[in-house]
């Protein structure tokens, strides 16, 4: 199996004489290098995982089964985002999420769609899952069936073999089927452009593996076999969170009240001028077998 940097070498998105150490440490472990790519713009850990049992056992999500009926705000928000922008993608189609968490796209998505799967490690996500009529397997390869669109929503940076998981879902797609993959921006505007050390410490995590640009996306879903792919930027946290990194050097702002000027056309307004210097917080990947 390839190491990241293997991968990133081989689709020349990164070298021994372009790559650099970004920080020492991550959130979580202070003692592991993550590297950014001076001429790509990748930001990746190199040779370091930390295992399904973290998956599976999911303790640093902290969260009890209570808690996934009733989502906090964040998912609320990003479920109803993507059951608005995907509708054409899962309204009477077959279709899987892989690292579907405790379902909450595949909730909104069973009402329209033909029928719904999940893909999940956390072994107690499984079973409430599977209690409540998704059906759920740790791996896209134990399903029995091909689907119409495969979503994975902020699951690929977690993978220790990305071109093996895009691969495995081109094999579980239909020929005419569809991959929908949302994934953290390394050019985010607050890593890139303000440089917020806090929000950089923050963000580090030794669990995210690689932090893609647009041009590393595509090379990885090229790889992979994909074609016809479109790469565009969401922002999904709005600017009063990025108010509150920049005055408090914490995360909050849109759960506080300057949240109170949040509205739609702000937002849309505020993810159209990021997006027109490439620094949302998140690339969404479309691509065709």
């Amino acid at each position: 199996m390839e190491k990241i940097s293997e991968t990133l070498q081989r689709l020349n998105l990164t070298s021994k004489e372009t790559a650099t150490v970004f920080s020492t440490k991550t959130r979580d472990n202070n003692n592991l290098n993550v590297i950014k790519d001076k001429s790509s713009g990748v930001i990746y850990i190199d040779d370091f995982y930390v295992g399904d049992e973290e998956y599976i056992d999911g303790e640093y999500r902290q969260e009890k089964l209570d808690f996934y009926r009733s989502p906090d705000f964040e998912r609320v928000i990003d479920a109803e985002r993507r059951l608005l922008k995907y509708k054409r993608y899962y309204a009477g189609l077959d279709i899987c999420d892989v690292g579907c968490g405790a379902g909450d796209f595949l909730k909104g998505a069973s009402i329209m769609s033909k029928s719904v799967s999940g893909v999940e490690l956390q072994e107690n996500y499984l079973n409430f899952l599977n209690n409540n009529d998704i059906p759920s397997l740790s791996s896209i390869k134990e399903h029995d069936k091909k689907f119409d669109t495969i979503f994975s929503f902020h699951a690929l940076e977690h993978f220790n073999n990305p071109i093996d998981m895009l691969n495995s879902m081109k094999d579980s797609l239909l020929g005419d089927g569809k991959i929908i993959i949302e994934v953290p921006h390394a050019n985010d505007f607050l890593i890139s452009t303000l440089k917020n050390q806090a929000f950089i410490d923050f963000t580090l995590w030794s669990q995210h593996l690689i932090l893609h640009t647009r041009d590393s996306l595509k090379r990885f879903l090229l790889d992979a076999g994909f074609s016809n792919i479109i790469i565009e930027g969401v922002q999904r946290y709005p600017l009063s969170n990025h108010l509150t990194w920049l005055s408090d050097s914490k995360p909050g702002g849109h759960k506080s009240n300057l949240a109170l000027f949040d509205n739609s056309k702000l937002h849309n307004e505020y993810e159209s001028a990021l997006n027109s210097i490439d620094a949302t917080d998140t690339l969404v990947a479309i691509a065709s077998v």
